[in-house]
């Protein structure tokens, strides 16, 4: 595993979600207040980026078939999405936000 720049913090807007890539992985990012969180970027039901998706306090509903996730665990919310979305550690240094994801 290995940290990577994504993004400055001005960029994750609060309420919205943010598509980046780290090392060739697809990210979606949020801010919850003063704490980023980074999820997978691609529904776990069918290919749908949550980056496109409707973003509403903790949770994140995909813009393909209204399924929701909880942005800090990628707990997935009921129907039609069963499966949860892989979460990244972040951290913030000085204005870069940084996510931890597995090296090639």
């Amino acid at each position: 595993m290995a940290w990577h720049r994504v993004a400055a913090k001005t960029d994750v807007q609060e309420d919205a979600a943010l598509g980046v890539e780290a090392n060739g992985c697809p990210l979606a990012l949020f801010r919850i207040g003063d704490r980023c969180y980074a999820t997978s970027n691609i529904c776990s039901h069918e290919f749908a980026l949550l980056s496109d998706g409707y973003v509403e306090g903790e949770y994140v509903e995909c813009p393909l078939h209204q399924g929701r996730f909880h942005i800090p665990t990628g707990k997935a919310q009921g129907t039609p999405v069963e499966e949860d979305v892989k979460t990244f550690a972040v951290k913030i240094e000085g204005d870069d936000v940084l996510v931890e994801v597995p090296e090639k």
